[in-house]
């Protein structure tokens, strides 16, 4: 009997060593890049549970090009992902099916675990929509405004030219705020009609009566307390990807005394939760 229960630790042991890889694929938000996560201290924290960059991918007028930062045979492998983040979010969530198609291949029977801050949780549930599952296993959206923000109505208005005094108005907003952060969200205006609260006939309306992948789904959101007024950008109702009509019931949710931004805390809870997915294939 003793020989058989060691026996039987030696097979789970094996079984665990052997199991797939962690494929962890980041997504910025609006005006981020591949570089946000190091920035925040988020890779540093995942660095510190084992996970280890292999690539960066980026796109260009050849197509997605991959630059190799490491070894694609590594036990917990991150990709990060640069997004035309001032598009529109089905054109970015285009960009982002064809970085998975490449991580697909190197990665052929190992699941992939999207976490994505900000807008990039909306490019994150656009590409699922409209390329199918694409091997993801689990997304986990930071801060996301899964329906929308009034800041993006607020920018739309600062940036309407139109009217019979439209030019003056462009004038004392770029006075107020510097032609450089003008131009930049004159730019954007194609994903902040986006990131406009769920109306008919805008994107966010549509996305979130549509099906989605039977995958897992985590949503963090943050929340303010007496010390810390949270986020600032996104409501935390906003953030709850439950209350999304197509996936009722169907999302975990998480709650930090954050503000919008990412911080170290977040490569925290997000290697947590991949522990969490460990653990529960090693039960199955």
């Amino acid at each position: 009997m003793k020989q058989l229960t060691w026996s039987f630790v030696l097979l789970l042991v094996t079984a665990v060593n052997t199991a797939a890889a962690d494929v962890l694929v980041l997504v910025h938000g609006y005006l981020g890049s591949a570089q946000s996560w190091a920035e925040a201290g988020v890779l540093d924290r995942l660095q510190q549970r084992g996970y280890r960059p292999v690539a960066m991918y980026g796109y260009g007028a050849g197509g997605v090009l991959r630059l190799p930062l490491g070894s694609a045979e590594a036990k917990r492998p991150i990709y990060t992902v640069n997004l035309p983040s001032q598009a529109p979010i089905a054109i970015q969530a285009d960009w982002l099916a064809a970085y998975l198609r490449d991580v697909r291949k190197q990665h052929p029977d190992e699941p992939i675990v999207l976490a994505a801050h900000s807008a990039g949780g909306l490019v994150a549930r656009m590409t699922l929509v409209r390329h199918g599952r694409m091997g993801v296993s689990h997304l986990i959206t930071i801060a996301t405004p899964h329906f929308g923000t009034g800041r993006a109505i607020q920018a739309l208005d600062a940036t309407d030219r139109g009217g019979m005094f439209g030019f003056v108005k462009s004038w004392l907003v770029r006075r107020k705020t510097g032609d450089a952060l003008y131009a930049t969200v004159q730019q954007s205006r194609g994903v902040l009609f986006d990131l406009a609260p769920p109306a008919p006939g805008n994107m966010l309306f549509w996305l979130n009566q549509q099906p989605h992948p039977k995958i897992r789904y985590t949503a963090i959101m943050r929340t303010g307390t007496f010390q810390m007024p949270g986020d600032q950008v996104v409501p935390p109702m906003s953030q709850d990807l439950n209350r999304v009509p197509a996936l009722a019931g169907q999302v975990k949710t998480y709650q930090m005394a954050q503000g919008h931004l990412l911080t170290p805390q977040d490569g925290d809870l997000i290697g947590n939760l991949l522990a969490m997915d460990r653990a529960t294939k090693a039960q199955r």
